[in-house]
């Protein structure tokens, strides 16, 4: 029996193409609150971004995994906190700044940028009003606030590189122009298994559904993981069931498969 279910955001409940959740999706979270299935978004995205996307989503979650597992809350209770090393953060900032490299710091209430350049505006055109506005500042903020995951500009093929000069940390990654940035050991998985220990919840009696490759991790840990039909490969080869697209009914129709619904 399903008790719990994970959400990613972009490209999962919400459309890249209207930007909007899908009414049969609402229907579904309705009914499943009304099964008292227990129901957590699990996302990229700082609890700063969320502010961005709820108006989207219109609903009350039980619990947010946030900034890909670095910060997971239960009913407005943290249940588990992990941010970058400063050593680490010291370590990188002369090479972004050489080499250009636009990146962005996030915060748990705020986010912030070196430079904008092209790949960013790419990036805010694709997501639209969902889209992260964060601003140029000193990157001196490092040493008064936390971060938590950077998001680097850097395409598949520079991101070894990239990591070179950020110790202690890995990526992940859904768009092929930028990675989210953890720390090692970090993770949705991770994250979703701090609340499943939290509620008293096993892994087997918890579903999740995602679209990239952020999302894969969480996918092998849950029992059931399902990927959207507009995921990459790669998080489709992993994935227990790929249903139909996010804009095609895609989480209506795998609960119904599945007979949560």
């Amino acid at each position: 029996m399903i008790k719990a279910i994970f959400f990613d955001i972009d490209g999962t409940l919400v459309s890249f193409d209207t930007h909007e959740v899908p009414k049969s999706t609402k229907e579904c979270l309705r009914k499943l609150r009304e099964k008292g299935v227990k129901l957590f978004i699990a996302t990229g995205r700082s609890p700063q971004m969320l502010n961005v996307v709820k108006e989207v989503l219109d609903f009350d979650f039980d619990g947010y995994v946030t900034i890909n597992g670095q910060y997971c809350v239960v009913d407005d209770k943290v249940v588990h906190s992990m941010k970058i090393p400063v050593e680490s953060l010291e370590k990188m900032i002369p090479y972004i700044e050489e080499k250009n490299i636009a990146c962005e710091f996030v915060e748990l209430d705020h986010m912030y940028i070196n430079h904008i350049n092209d790949r960013v505006r790419e990036l805010r055109e694709y997501l639209g009003d969902t889209a992260p506005t964060s601003k140029e500042e000193d990157l001196k903020r490092i040493y008064e606030n936390d971060v938590y995951q950077l998001c680097a500009y850097v395409k598949e093929h520079e991101e070894d590189e990239f990591l070179s000069h950020l110790p202690n940390c890995e990526a992940v990654r859904w768009n092929p122009i930028f990675a989210d940035i953890i720390p090692s050991g970090g993770g949705k998985d991770v994250g979703i298994g701090k609340i499943l220990d939290y509620l008293g919840i096993t892994r087997e009696e918890c579903m999740a559904f995602g679209d990239g490759g952020n999302d894969i991790s969480m996918l092998e840990y849950v029992g059931t993981g399902i990927a959207m039909g507009n995921a990459g490969d790669d998080v489709k080869k992993i994935a227990d069931y790929v249903t139909e697209s996010v804009d095609n009914e895609g989480i209506k129709s795998a609960l119904e498969k599945f007979n949560v619904l």
